[in-house]
């Protein structure tokens, strides 16, 4: 049994450990009230592009429109934007999009498409470049809550690469937020553009609150905050010029609502690994304590019965 100098200094180390765990933990925790507030305030611009867009559609049918951005060609090349985290410390968030993003390319190749890598985030990016992966680009030193501007940079990448012809189809791979314990890799296609997803609201939210001093998510149908287009309303330009400007921007704005959910579900996952690192250094220093106040029992008792053994023999 290690001597009790060593008990205690371990004991210690834990017990700061501990402090360091709580502390990530309760970062994690404000960066995710941080990131659902963003998803608040973008949303009447979402809101009021994807109305406008559903009337261009009632009057003109947008799979009849001439659009590059919803011109289906036939694959041969597929990009894949993989979505993971700068940092580690987060469970299996990273290596979870990682896997999926192997199997997705294993996939493809097995279909005899071209497959080319857009990566978000440091971690994906040094995988894949260590393993020699074909990288058309690389965005790393993101903010922790994604911005318009980040992914504005990002969509002008992909739309380059789609409207010269270098890609014909573009993948995101992210991780979908569904609570704080749990987050579902998913695929989802940027371009081209689906028309019948462009009309479609997607309304639920997430909100952090805390219940009986703990974390928890409440997930919920937020409410309109844009009333529809009136019937009658008068667009200047042509429903091409229309589109041309305006399915950028909802590109823009879906690849932003997906960064934030890769986000959430990031910073979630963190809670939820700090939160089970507290729980372990708590359980550790109790074991230590219990070795410690035995092995110091036992010390006492040995020197006991060392003084009773040398009184007897005095004797």
């Amino acid at each position: 049994m290690a001597n009790l100098k060593e008990i205690r200094d371990r004991i210690a180390s834990v017990k700061n450990t501990r402090k360091i765990t709580e502390a990530m933990r309760l970062v994690a925790a404000a960066k995710v009230r941080r990131a659902q507030d963003q998803v608040l305030r973008t949303r009447p611009f979402a809101d009021r592009l994807a109305r406008v867009l559903e009337n261009l559609d009632s009057r003109m049918g947008l799979e009849a429109a001439d659009s590059a951005l919803l011109r289906t060609r036939q694959p041969r090349h597929v990009t894949l934007v993989a979505v993971t985290g700068d940092r580690g410390l987060c469970g299996g968030y990273n290596a979870n999009i990682i896997k999926r993003t192997e199997q997705r390319v294993a996939e493809l190749k097995a279909a005899g498409l071209e497959v080319s890598l857009v990566t978000i985030g440091r971690k994906v990016d040094t995988y894949f470049r260590n393993r020699k992966y074909r990288i058309d680009a690389s965005f790393t030193g993101l903010n922790q809550v994604p911005t318009a501007a980040e992914a504005a940079s990002i969509a002008e990448t992909l739309l380059a690469e789609f409207l010269s012809g270098s890609t014909d189809r573009v993948e995101l791979v992210f991780t979908k937020f569904i609570n704080l314990v749990s987050g579902n890799p998913v695929f989802q296609t940027l371009l081209p553009l689906d028309p019948q997803g462009i009309a479609r609201p997607d309304d639920e939210i997430f909100r952090l609150t805390t219940r009986g001093g703990e974390f928890t998510v409440e997930r919920g149908s937020a409410p309109n905050q844009q009333p529809p287009l009136r019937s009658d309303t008068v667009f200047e330009q042509s429903p091409s010029q229309l589109l041309d400007a305006l399915l950028p921007l909802y590109l823009q704005n879906q690849l932003l609502r997906c960064l934030q959910e890769a986000a959430a579900s990031e910073l979630a996952s963190r809670m939820t690994a700090m939160n089970n690192a507290s729980d372990n250094a708590k359980a550790l220093a109790r074991s230590l304590t219990l070795d410690y106040n035995k092995a110091r029992q036992a010390a006492i008792t040995q020197e006991i019965l060392e003084v009773v053994g040398g009184a007897a023999a005095m004797a």
